[in-house]
């Protein structure tokens, strides 16, 4: 009593102190956009028709034509002029709110960070200032900004807000009003330019603004709005001096299996419906698995519930009500249904039913107890007997338990002179108990009670105990082996609850390091098959799309028409299932958030409906094969996305660059056969046939470029198929040198090969011709006199191709920039008599191999080297 009155004296001196000082009115959003500031200044004329006091003390109407309507014809401060790094800056101007006194002052942007130099670093800590002087205040802030939520905000977006409000001034909240928008029509509005600029827009739409980011942010608003809500309920009724109320609705339902759990199901669904709830139904496993009967009633309920909208679970604990309560409060359950059973005595008496715990624990929870058609008349029934609770191999053992402990009592006393038995009967209890359920216990505990006192307790041969100490002997022994039957039976409960999850855990940490080891479709699909029929003792196949393991498997009739039903609804069918249940297998859809990808088929030895536990598992391990073949193909679309962005950069690239890299040898033919045409009767023969020759190694040299040219156009469309061809590093830094000082004669090449260089698996034209633009780019900026270095080695595996010059140098920030096509700048690539695209081509060509160009600097910090490194291939057999 006396704590209901503390919190009483609490809530009521909370109430007084926010009387007595200004009260806060929060219009809280999701995200930028969502009209928190129209709602506001709509609600300031409602205020204004009905004669309040109100001015603006600072709205940001961004541009927006609506918004500053309705600012129009309310009185609004004038704002607070402030220098700052030589702008002219506005804010609101507490002092002049503080002398007007208003009833209600608006002051928007609640996280708003000051100019420096203000009284306040913070917006909020103005209102603060407002709402001690005693006025009203109503502002706008954004579920983002709040303190508690930053971090979740920021592994939600990605986006770390530096602006905050402390939760506590939202304690001093009278209202909190709450303005919605779906995130499609956000999105619609920012397309629109409602919110932002349309450069903006386009930036916040790529980051922040995704749908999946504001539809997060929405839920956490509403469950926001909704705790402060259920606070100002529960502190008006603490005030009133009565009990909480919570507005949470979520229902949780329990079955056990015994004759009743479809009609709870149904009955459930019927009180979640009429509370607009969310639901669940769960069923507690406290020690071994059900019977046959059992399992078969939990699977129709469970399948039933999922077909009315619950969520189902299996929840594991040696007591049923801990486990249920437990997961109603992680669950945020507020109502509680369970079936009334059939219920022993015994623990009625003690106080130790289901219902009676749910009831003396359950205190803040709704707690609906629904009894079936049939509980009455099962209830008069006589009870079952100890075959229909114990099964063979039970009553065996304790038969033979007890047996046992009688031989070995007996040759204890007679030939150990042992007169204290009790223990001897208290192991067999606890034997009996570590193997099986606490009914056998009981049993076990009741037969070494009988027999101890029949055999060792004087007088004996009867029931008849002589003596007052041997009464008290013999009872509490048979408590002593109850409770240590008990204790034992429980944490035998435990060790199989613990027992099945492990087991449950370790096959999915053993598919997922499979499926994870995985790098194409065929891998994924032959580890998850692999996986499903370790796990589950069983036949299975798998198929996304065309690709089918094992092997292609003809389907037709039934088995077709299920595996054509799964694909187009995304639901299990066929064997074990309510839908085409006449076929062999059991067909499970593979399935992500965008639809299915596939169908997991099992056929399971045991032909009867597969334990709930069993079907919990092959789905979990479906899903995680669904989630893998998802990255698989994400992968593959990520990496032809890549080469497609690249084959495309590379084919324009090389048609660009017709004009730059063709016109030597035409200028060469042209001017060789204008020559001949003007003075070849003039000439000697010797220059005729110069001439000639010429014109027919440029031609020659042209042919080929332009079928090299024209095999890489069709990079874009069929793929460019490399000729590859065994060559050696120095036929191919040979034939680039030579070509290099034909067309520049005055060009020093130093080359250098190391002696472990071997012959490459490579495309000799493309690969020369890249080399060929390195050595030219290099020659163009080298000084004369400096030899341009060509150093080929093995390193870690790869052949690197040093091209070293000793020119001006790059400067680092460009380095990476000079393979960009029609990049310009006077160092490098993109000098006055190029065109920009001799790297480039070098880049996109040894690309295409596979390996890699990259500009450093030179030795000694002067010139520069572009190197380039080549994975070594062996041709497949």
């Amino acid at each position: 009593m006396s704590r209901d009155r503390e919190a009483m004296a609490d809530a009521l001196a909370g109430t007084l102190r926010r009387q007595e000082a200004g009260r806060l009115t929060v219009f809280l959003g999701a995200a930028p956009g969502v009209g928190k500031t129209y709602a506001m200044l709509v609600r300031a004329r409602e205020l204004q028709r009905q004669g309040i006091d109100l001015v603006v003390g600072i709205v940001e109407t961004h541009g927006r034509g609506d918004t500053a309507a309705l600012v129009e014809g309310l009185e609004v401060m004038p704002r607070r002029k402030m220098d700052y790094q030589g702008r002219v800056l506005e804010e609101m101007d507490v002092d002049a709110v503080l002398a007007r006194r208003p009833a209600v002052v608006l002051v928007d942007e609640l996280a708003h960070r000051n100019v420096p130099g203000s009284r306040h670093e913070r917006r909020w800590q103005d209102v603060v200032e407002l709402l001690d002087a005693g006025i009203d205040v109503y502002t706008t802030v954004n579920i983002q900004h709040l303190e508690s939520l930053n971090d979740i905000v920021h592994r939600i977006t990605g986006v770390r807000v530096g602006e905050t409000v402390p939760d506590a001034l939202f304690d001093r909240m009278r209202d909190i009003r709450l303005v919605d928008l779906p995130p499609r029509e956000l999105i619609e509005r920012l397309h629109q330019g409602k919110v932002y600029l349309p450069e903006q827009a386009e930036r916040a739409l790529q980051a922040f603004f995704s749908p999946s980011n504001l539809a997060a942010l929405r839920e956490l608003a509403m469950q926001t709005a909704s705790d402060h809500v259920d606070e100002d309920a529960r502190e008006e009724q603490a005030a009133r001096g009565l009990p909480g109320i919570a507005l949470r609705r979520r229902v949780l339902v329990a079955i056990d299996g015994r004759g009743n759990s479809e009609y709870l199901v149904r009955a459930a669904r019927r009180i979640a419906e009429r509370r607009d709830a969310p639901w669940s139904v769960v069923t507690v496993q406290s020690g071994a698995a059900p019977d046959p009967q059992r399992q078969a009633e939990l699977d129709r309920a469970f399948g039933l519930a999922r077909t009315l909208g619950a969520d189902t679970e299996v929840l594991h604990g040696s007591n049923i009500a801990d486990a249920l309560l437990d997961h109603a409060e992680r669950d945020g359950a507020s109502t509680l249904v369970v079936g009334r059973t059939r219920e022993r005595p015994f623990a009625r008496m003690v106080n130790r039913t289901l219902t009676q715990q749910l009831l003396q624990r359950g205190a803040h929870y709704e707690l609906v107890i629904i009894s079936s058609p049939g509980a009455r008349a099962r209830s008069r029934r006589r009870p079952e007997r100890l075959s229909g609770w114990l099964d063979g191999r039970e009553v065996a053992l304790v038969l033979g338990a007890t047996a046992a402990a009688l031989g070995l009592a007996w040759a204890v006393e007679r030939w150990v002179g042992l007169d204290d038995l009790s223990m001897v009967f208290i192991v067999a209890v606890v034997l009996v108990a570590s193997r099986t359920r606490m009914a056998a216990a009981a049993l076990s505990a009741a037969l070494c009670f009988l027999a101890y006192n029949f055999f060792f307790i004087e007088p004996r041969l009867t029931f008849f105990i002589g003596a007052r100490q041997g009464v008290t002997t013999v009872f509490l022994f048979l408590l002593a082996a109850l409770v240590a039957g008990r204790l034992a039976s429980k944490l035998r409960m435990q060790v199989l609850a613990l027992r099945a999850a492990n087991a449950h855990a370790t096959v999915l940490q053993n598919l997922g390091r499979r499926l994870g080891a995985a790098t194409d479709m065929g891998q994924v699909l032959e580890a998850g098959r692999q996986g499903l029929e370790r796990a589950l003792e069983a036949e299975a196949w798998l198929q996304v799309g065309e690709t089918r393991v094992p092997g292609p498997r003809a389907l037709e009739g039934i088995e077709r028409g299920a595996l054509d039903w799964v694909l187009a609804h995304g639901q299990p069918a066929g064997r074990h299932t309510d839908t085409l249940a006449g076929a062999s297998w059991w067909y499970l859809p593979l399935r992500d958030e965008r639809g299915v990808l596939g169908v997991a088929a099992l056929r399971l030895e045991s032909s009867r409906r597969p334990p709930q536990e069993q079907r919990r598992l092959a789905e979990a391990m479906v899903d995680d094969i669904a989630q893998s073949v998802r990255r698989t193909r994400l992968v593959g679309e990520l990496e032809t996305a890549r080469v497609s962005g690249e084959t495309e950069r590379l084919r324009s690239a090389l048609l660009s660059s017709v004009s730059h890299d063709l016109r030597s040898p035409l200028a060469s033919m042209i001017g060789a056969a204008s020559s001949l045409a003007s003075y070849g009767e003039a000439m000697g023969e010797d220059d005729r046939r110069s001439l000639l020759d010429t014109i027919q190694k440029e031609g020659e040299r042209l042919d080929r470029y332009i079928q090299n040219l024209l095999d890489m156009t069709r990079l874009g469309h069929t793929g460019l198929t490399l000729n590859r061809d065994w060559i050696g590093v120095d036929e191919l830094v040979g034939s680039a040198v030579a070509r290099l000082q034909r067309y520049q004669p005055a060009v020093r090449v130093a080359t250098t090969i190391a002696a472990d260089v071997p012959t490459v698996w490579v495309h000799p034209a493309l690969l020369e011709q890249a080399i060929f633009n390195v050595l030219e780019n290099a020659a163009r900026f080298s000084p004369e006199g400096e030899a341009v270095e060509v150093d080929a080695r093995m390193v870690e595996g790869a052949l690197r191709i040093d091209v070293r010059d000793r020119g001006p140098g790059i400067p680092e920030d460009e380095r990476s920039r000079i393979f960009d096509m029609f990049y310009s700048v006077e160092r490098g690539d993109r000098g006055r008599q190029g065109t920009g695209l001799g790297l480039t081509i070098c880049q996109g060509m040894v690309g295409a191999h596979g390996g890699s160009v990259q500009a450093l600097p030179g030795r000694d910090g002067r010139g520069t080297t572009i190197r380039i490194t080549l994975p070594l291939v062996t041709p497949a057999p």
